[in-house]
């Protein structure tokens, strides 16, 4: 009895140690496989918008053309009726002038004979419209004939001067209506007025007047930026710069698209027209539901396993 009951516990421990083993070798063959890592993305879509392509360039205010009074005699400056910086109007009297001999002798003649009328004045006046701008000789100085007495900037001739590039001429046509901002944030519109025939040398650029009318006085040598377009669009595919990649070349433009939730795809498109934040997609055409990768997007493969971020 104690025999058989040996053997049985015998028996009993061997199908134990099989069945462990076999468990054990089982739990071995059939491990857990890790997930696949994924990259974290955020998305955004293609609006279609008006846009334009455009090019920032200064422009200086200046007079083209200035009025130099002169005296037309030899003598005095009996009154001088304007200071620098002064506004005068066409026909207003700038300078009083008397001559020596007038001076030398005051009213004798006409004491000898009233009929003669003899004073020996003569009056200065502003041929054009401006601001005095040079003030050479005051009250009381002797000039000679045909000395400069001030000079007056036409305020007829004041405008914007814009250095342009020669490759964009063809964008500033005469006539035009560009957009003028001033430092201040003020914004104007300017006519393209006329052009220099002469480019200079080292920049390769060529001088434009813009003719601006301003509700109010604007100082010369003021800096101002001057937009112009070179194209625009009344709408297109816009897609934010962000999303676009390239090679190292910048010769192949792709952008990667969402297939499903959590993969994404290599797209390559053609570029149009550039801003500082975004650019128009040519081809292929995407619509506003296509989802695109905004950010961690850079370095994936063709097709990559990626998380939405929301």
């Amino acid at each position: 009895m104690k025999k058989y009951i040996n053997q049985s516990l015998l028996l009993f421990f061997s199908f134990a140690i099989v069945f462990m083993g076999c468990k054990q070798k089982d739990s071995s063959a059939t491990p857990d496989s890790p997930e696949e890592p994924r990259t974290p993305v955020t998305v955004t879509s293609v609006s279609y918008e008006p846009l334009e392509e455009s090019v920032d360039l200064n422009a200086t205010s200046a007079y083209l053309q200035k009025n130099f009074v002169k005296s037309n005699l030899n003598g005095y400056i009996e009154k001088a009726n304007i200071k620098f910086g002064d506004f005068v109007n066409r026909g207003e009297t700038l300078f009083v002038l008397k001559t020596k001999e007038a001076t030398a002798i005051g009213n004798s003649v006409n004491n000898l004979n009233p009929d003669f009328k003899f004073s020996g004045v003569n009056v200065i006046k502003a041929n054009a419209s401006g601001y005095v701008t040079e003030l050479n000789h005051q009250a009381g100085d002797y000039v000679q004939d045909g000395e400069q007495l001030a000079a007056i900037s036409d305020s007829r001739s004041f405008v914007f001067v814009m250095n342009v590039p020669y490759e964009d001429k063809q964008y500033v046509a005469l006539g035009k209506q560009v957009q003028l901002t001033l430092p201040d944030g003020e914004r104007l519109t300017a006519t393209v007025q006329s052009s220099l025939p002469m480019v200079d040398s080292i920049s390769q650029t060529q001088a434009v007047s813009l003719k601006v009318n301003s509700p109010h006085p604007i100082p010369v040598n003021l800096v101002a930026k001057v937009k112009i377009v070179k194209m625009a669009k009344t709408a297109g595919a816009i897609l934010d710069k962000k999303a676009v990649l390239s090679d190292e070349t910048l010769n192949t433009f792709w952008v990667m698209k969402l297939i499903n939730d959590s993969t994404a795809v290599k797209v390559p498109i053609e570029k149009g027209i550039e801003t500082n934040d975004n650019v128009e997609i040519l081809s292929p055409k995407f619509s506003v539901q296509d989802k695109i990768l905004l950010s961690g997007n850079y370095g994936l493969p063709d097709t990559a396993l990626v998380i939405v971020n929301k």
